[in-house]
Formats: structure tokens, sequence, C-alpha cells
């Protein structure tokens, strides 16, 4: 399963001035035992971050927003590749779509398919 997570809030500038309502993504993938949250930093640098399914309940309380999707990661994820948290998480899931280049228009996509 993969997790798609967004949120209204963020402390870099330019998704600030350029994106609404959701101004980041990122993508959560779940196996058995744990969650591995990809943060997206900057070009080249992707953090990962171990969480619980109580790390979700305490990040929803923190103004997250999930989508769930069924699948596995995309077998060409590569985290260092990616410009922006969408480009991450559009590369978890495997769509091409160049149009979706904002958090908002994931979160859309994601709720029309």
């Amino acid at each position: 399963m993969i997790i798609i997570a967004f949120c209204k809030h963020t402390t870099k500038k330019i998704p600030n001035l350029l994106c609404r309502g959701y101004k980041h993504a990122a993508p959560i993938a779940a196996y058995p035992d744990k969650l591995i949250m990809y943060q997206f930093v900057r070009h080249g640098v992707t953090e990962k971050i171990e969480l619980h399914m109580r790390d979700l309940q305490i990040l929803q309380k923190h103004g997250w927003h999930f989508v769930y999707l069924t699948g596995d990661i995309s077998h060409d994820f590569c985290i260092n590749t990616a410009y922006t948290c969408v480009q991450l998480s559009k590369q978890a899931i495997g769509i091409k779509n160049w149009q979706i280049q904002t958090p908002q228009r994931l979160y859309k996509f994601l709720q029309h398919n």
C-alpha cells in the first residue's frame, strides 16, 4: 500500500507563493512492520522517516491529510532524481502526467481516480 500525505503548511518560500491549498506532498510506503515516509528536502536530498500508525494519527491532528492507494512503490522510484515533492510522489505512484505540478493538483487527480 502507498499513502500520499498532504499538508497545507510549509516553511519554504516558493511553495507558499505558488501553491494554493496543499503546499507539500510526501509518499509513505507501507510495509508489514513499519511505514517509511520519504520527506523531500531539496533536489538530491530526501529524508527517510520511519513511522507507525500512531504517528499518522498525530500528523492528522496537526493538519495532514492522507490518500490511501493500493499497490506497491513503483519499480522506477528513485529518491535522488526528483526536483519537487510532487515529482517524488508521482514517481512513487508511477504517474507520468506532466500537467500535475502542485500538491493541490496531485490531490485532485488522486481523488478522481
